[in-house]
């Protein structure tokens, strides 16, 4: 398999999981009693948690590309 595909998919994976990431365990400032003027914009989130959410993105992805590239090598998906 040619390492483009292999680096694509990847990247495919990680992009994905971190959209699906992205809206976990966010609250509006209303919510968590915060001041919304003194952050800004009233529907940006206060603490989004951005690099911990690209670290488990990169776990995610690794995760479900080893079983990706697991299932090429025995055969399994011909690409």
């Amino acid at each position: 398999m040619h390492w483009v595909v292999l680096a694509g998919a990847y990247i495919i994976l990680w992009f994905l999981a971190l959209q699906i990431l992205l809206p976990m365990g966010i609250r509006a400032p209303h919510e968590t009693g915060d001041n919304a003027t003194a952050i800004g914009d009233p529907g940006a989130p206060p603490n989004p948690r951005l690099v911990l959410k690209a670290l488990l993105a990169t776990v995610a992805a690794t995760v479900i590309w080893s079983v990706f590239y697991a299932l090429v090598l025995s055969g399994v998906i011909n690409v």
